[in-house]
């Protein structure tokens, strides 16, 4: 049985209370150019960082995929950033097969 891990490696580790969450998010889109999509991707961005929030990831005029999660340290993102975010992309007409997560732990419970 392995011994309980101190509060000090927790937050080491970002384990338990220390735990950050984020969200991934995928869409197809149909924009006309790679120039739409730059701009898609501007306001984006400013969208996230109006929030605190970061994110990797990327695409093309055909798709995009990202991880956001919170810009702060020991911070998440919430399930307020999720439907603002997810809103946000839904009002887009380029925009089809919006899929959106349910919040998961940024270090350990992400797969790409």
């Amino acid at each position: 049985m392995s011994k309980p891990k101190s509060r000090r490696l927790q937050k080491k580790l970002y384990l338990g209370e220390f735990t950050e969450y984020g969200f991934q998010l995928s869409c197809d889109l149909g924009l006309e150019s790679e120039q739409d999509f730059s701009k898609l991707l501007d306001q984006f961005i400013a969208l996230i960082e109006s929030r605190d929030l970061v994110m990797a990831g990327g695409g093309d005029k055909t798709q995009f995929e990202a991880f956001i999660w919170s810009a702060h340290r020991y911070g998440s993102a919430t399930q307020d950033d999720i439907k603002v975010i997810s809103d946000w992309f839904k009002a887009l007409p380029s925009v089809a097969k919006l899929q959106v997560s349910e919040l998961v732990d940024a270090n350990y419970g992400v797969s790409f």
